[in-house]
């Protein structure tokens, strides 16, 4: 799990921005501020819906999440704002508003994701188009059904550098975009206008630790480098120097340069080539391999990791140089650079991700649809700059000679850790500097640290009341019926009519609910401006405890209790599929119920509606209620069917396709029963798994699945390390209560 720096205060006011708040932020830094850390940090503690894309497929398997394109199926072609579609003078074809979703085809339960998305993350930012992010702002207010709020509503963190690589746009559709645009990067999208990002910058440099060359850095990247500097970074310029007796890597600007470079040094080397095959499991494009599908090797050849590693004390890092020191079969020692401590080498598993959304856990979860498995190392005579963003090198040669784009040579001189690590083959000067001067005009909106802590008080509370306000939206509740009702429509179920006839009164039900929640939204409303302005709650309080307890009990006197009844009789007639049906309806009915229970504006809770109207019942009743909705162990009872199916000796596919729901949900609702003590640990997850999860259990320390299952590969899944975890946990509670 990512672990920050807690003596940094940009980033902690930036997660809070982005968990406590609904602001659009763009938050960048310099090379080696921790932006990667800072988006690890994001995933693994934000309890907001979570999806992370990034423009390309290396960047996306990076940051652990999915292209864009893949993900809101964009057109490869330019998109045009509003509804101009058409061809530009040399013939480039658009996409517009209406055009843009009629190749769109999203499955049910990408829509409900999408309707459910809190958070998008968009990493490497500093590489998408304008217009790209402007059709993503129009699939989502369209597939969230609020067309007048910008990205539907949902929270956008824009990571990045914008002086680092800058998007790639052909001159022809630059020809037809720049009638709209004012230019190519992500901050000139329509959607932008009128709801710019906050601007955060990361300031703590871990990379480099000479003030010298930090400021040099600072410098070029802002446009001010002064004569003094490049006399500075030109002392450093050697062209013949070859690093071929130290641990050099070469930047060049091109990929066939590097190759060259790599093939050469290679193929120079005495001795016996080996030849190591990646795997490909699943989906996993060969565009997005992380390293080569087949790694050639020799003894003595140098090559740099591609993963930081997860134990410690850490060992390497993305970028780290190493040697080949022996190879015996499949197994690789190396030996690396600066400690010259020895270590075998393991293969590690990256993995191809799509996501789906959990109804039962009102989550979005990852599901993995492929992997490639290869060591995670290439040679590293060479690489091109472009691929070297992010890397971070102790000795590099800088060979670029004039052929820089913008930002180029920021990012080359960025990766190295210091000067005395640095060779020139080509000379720098006034002309090799370019920082388009859009970025610098766009750098001038950050925000002052204290103006942030203001800010965040300010938006936090903006943020507490949306979301009362959206908890008391019954659009979801609608909408399920609605889906419910076109369900039945086609099926076989032994007793039709009375299946209308509870689902025509359930609708009914929701209707007016609907009809009183958005009676009460319009008051509250009312009410959480005057807190805003005076910060007197009384008033508020009183009006939401009794919310709390109107709707708490209309949900499950008028709609669960009915359901229950009605699914009674369904078991009666061995109804199997549509019995699995209705317990999903009562689950999404209980979540609903716990959601009003846990009403919340900062420390006020509101739940002394609920228990109000438990004392009116009888206790066995209300215990049953309160366990329900408070502890939400129930899940509804669409942990229970599985379960049901599990120990009837069906398979977790065939659970899946009987109910019409993903492995990975199925997965997650046994690895409840297991933690609930509903399900035997080893009924699930084999013995031998156990064992290799618990070691690296104790190993890692980690908390997160995400480390333990980079170690375990293929031998483990996400599903039985979560179910390990929690079996963990139920014994710590166990052995806490018992002391």
């Amino acid at each position: 799990m990512a672990q920050p720096d807690n003596t940094n205060v940009i980033f902690h006011l930036a997660a809070d921005f982005v968990n406590q708040t609904n602001r659009h932020i763009f938050l960048t830094g310099k090379a080696g501020t921790g932006k990667t850390t800072f988006l690890k940090y994001i995933k693994d503690h934000s309890r907001k819906n979570t999806v992370i894309v990034a423009p390309t497929g290396v960047a996306a398997i990076n940051a652990g999440g999915v292209t864009m394109h893949s993900f809101f199926q964009l057109p490869f072609g330019p998109y045009v704002p509003g509804t101009k579609r058409g061809f530009s003078d040399d013939g480039v074809s658009s996409t517009d508003r209406h055009s843009l979703f009629r190749n769109i085809r999203f499955t049910n339960d990408k829509k409900s994701l999408l309707q459910e998305l809190e958070l998008l993350i968009i990493d490497e930012v500093s590489m998408v188009r304008c217009d790209m992010l402007d059709a993503i702002d129009q699939i989502l207010r369209h597939f969230r059904n609020k067309p007048l709020q910008p990205f539907g509503g949902v929270q956008v963190l824009f990571i990045g550098d914008l002086y680092q690589l800058p998007p790639v746009i052909p001159e022809d559709e630059w020809a037809l975009l720049s009638q709209y645009y004012n230019s190519p990067f992500f901050f000139d999208a329509k959607v932008l206008e009128h709801e710019t990002p906050l601007y955060i910058e990361l300031k703590k440099i871990y990379r480099q630790n000479e003030q010298v060359f930090i400021d040099v850095l600072n410098r070029i990247r802002n446009n001010e480098v002064e004569g003094e500097d490049l006399q500075l970074l030109n002392e450093y310029y050697q062209p013949e120097f070859t690093g071929e007796d130290a641990e050099y890597i070469v930047l060049t600007t091109h990929n066939r340069k590097a190759d060259d470079i790599n093939n050469y040094r290679l193929n120079s080397m005495e001795g016996k080539l080996y030849r190591f095959e990646g795997k490909i499991e699943g989906d996993f494009s060969d565009k997005a391999l992380p390293t080569e599908m087949v790694l050639q090797l020799k003894v003595g050849a140098q090559v740099m990791f591609l993963k930081n590693d997860i134990a410690q004390p850490r060992r390497y890092y993305n970028g780290k140089i190493a040697t080949v020191k022996e190879i015996d079969d499949d197994e690789i020692t190396l030996v690396l650079s600066g400690s010259h401590e020895e270590m075998k080498l393991e293969k590690e598993t990256w993995r191809n991700i799509r996501y789906h959304y959990n109804a039962d856990e009102n989550s979005i979860e990852e599901e993995e649809i492929g992997s490639f498995t290869q060591f995670p190392i290439r040679l590293a005579w060479a690489i091109t700059i472009h691929k070297s963003q992010g890397l971070t090198f102790e000795r590099a040669i800088i060979d670029a000679g004039y052929a820089f784009a913008a930002g180029q040579v920021y990012v080359a001189l960025s990766r190295c850790t210091s000067l005395e690590g640095l060779v020139l083959h080509s000379r720098i000067g006034f002309g090799s500097i370019k920082t388009d001067s859009r970025v610098v005009e766009f750098s001038r909106r950050e925000s002052e640290p204290n103006e942030l802590v203001v800010l965040l008080e300010m938006e936090r509370k903006k943020f507490q009341a949306n979301s009362i306000m959206q908890l008391f939206d019954w659009y979801k509740m609608q909408s399920l019926i609605k889906s419910h009702a076109v369900w039945i429509e086609d099926k076989k179920i032994p007793d039709f009519d009375a299946a209308l006839k509870i689902t025509r009164y359930l609708s009914s039900i929701i209707v007016q609910q609907a009809e009183v929640a958005a009676k009460f939204t319009n008051q509250l409303k009312q009410l959480l401006d005057v807190v805003a302005q005076t910060g007197e709650t009384d008033q508020m309080a009183e009006r939401i405890t009794k919310a709390v307890g109107y709707f708490t009990k209309s949900i499950y006197e008028e709609m669960i209790v009915p359901l229950q009844e009605h699914m009674e009789e369904v078991k009666k007639a061995k109804a199997k599929k549509y019995h699995l049906q209705l317990m999903a309806l009562e689950s999404d009915f209980w979540n609903k119920l716990a959601q009003v229970w846990e009403c919340s504006y900062g420390d006020l809770q509101f739940n002394k509606g609920l228990t109000d109207y438990l004392a009116k019942r009888n206790k066995a009743e209300a215990a049953e209620v309160l366990a329900k909705t408070k502890g939400k162990v129930e899940k509804g009872s669409s942990r229970k069917g599985t379960l049901e199916l599990f120990l009837g000796g069906k398979t977790v596919a065939e659970i899946a396709a009987v109910r019409n729901l993903a492995v990975s949900t199925i997965e997650s609702h046994l690895a409840q029963c297991v933690e609930a003590g509903e399900l035997e640990l080893e009924k699930f997850v084999p013995e031998g798994t156990v064992k290799l999860i618990m070691n690296h259990i104790r190993d890692l320390g980690a908390t997160a699945a995400g480390p333990i299952k980079e170690r375990t590969g293929d031998a483990a899944s996400f599903a039985e390390i979560r179910a390990v975890q929690a079996y963990l946990q139920r014994k710590q509670r166990e052995e806490t209560l018992a002391d």
